[in-house]
């Protein structure tokens, strides 16, 4: 009964975890540029001084979903989405440069450009600063042409280029903010081929329905192993209550 026991207990807590990662994923299914963490089970012996006898339930996060969410057109001018790999390039909470499909732009209060979330896009000097500006047009190489505040509609200026990036996808890792970076903690460098539809932005690539029925999923079989729990429970009192008889 203990093997039952302890195999139930491992599996209802790995569940668990499963649940939370899914319930992440439905929580940002709303988030621009959101890529859906992965998860599975699988199956590990308990390996000791005999033979591995027990063998419990293991979740793990296999990776990333990195498929590409849906272009919803906006029509605004601070909004990019990248066309196919490739990543726009942000400076995360410790000043490392980090990875974001989110492109959702605007100028701060300061007149630097950041994302939705508040990350500062980075070029290929660091932070983009925007002076006043009475029109923006971002290429589809990144690069940021304005018409300065006063000037006449001949009068262009180049700020600079968005940071864009496409560094293997083996390469990379999430971290607890939501950023990409790469494994061995260097600096992406900036790639070419790394194209952007203006006035688009990238959905969160978590498919609603399948991530609802995966709850259902997970919470039946919470429920399943529980139940087992109980189980071993009765029948451990059931067997007491025999050895007290004799």
């Amino acid at each position: 009964m203990d093997r039952m026991l302890y195999l139930s207990m491992s599996a209802a807590s790995n569940v668990m975890t499963a649940q939370a990662v899914n319930s992440h994923n439905l929580a940002n299914v709303n988030t621009t540029g959101f890529k859906a963490d992965l998860s599975q089970f699988r199956s590990m012996p308990v390996f000791g001084e005999v033979h591995p006898s027990r063998v419990y339930a293991l979740e793990e996060r296999p990776g990333i979903d990195l498929a590409q969410g849906t272009l919803q057109h906006t029509g605004r001018d601070l909004d990019i989405a990248v066309n196919g790999n490739g990543w726009i390039v942000v400076q995360a909470d410790d000043g490392t440069e980090a990875m974001t499909r989110a492109g959702d732009l605007r100028v701060s209060s300061t007149g630097l450009l950041e994302n939705g979330a508040g990350r500062l896009v980075l070029g290929d000097g660091g932070p983009i600063s925007m002076p006043p500006y009475t029109k923006i047009d971002i290429g589809s190489d990144g690069t940021i042409t304005i018409r300065p505040t006063g000037q006449d509609e001949k009068t262009l200026a180049t700020i600079g280029r968005i940071k864009l990036v496409s560094p293997p996808v083996e390469d990379l890792v999430k971290g607890q903010d939501g950023l990409f970076r790469l494994r061995d903690g260097s600096q992406p460098q900036p790639d070419a081929s790394v194209l952007l539809t203006v006035g688009a932005l990238e959905s969160s690539n978590v498919n609603t329905v399948q991530a609802l029925v995966k709850m259902i999923e997970l919470s039946r079989k919470f429920e399943m192993h529980m139940k087992a729990m109980s189980t071993v429970q009765q029948n451990d009192e059931v067997a007491t209550s025999m050895l007290n008889m004799n």
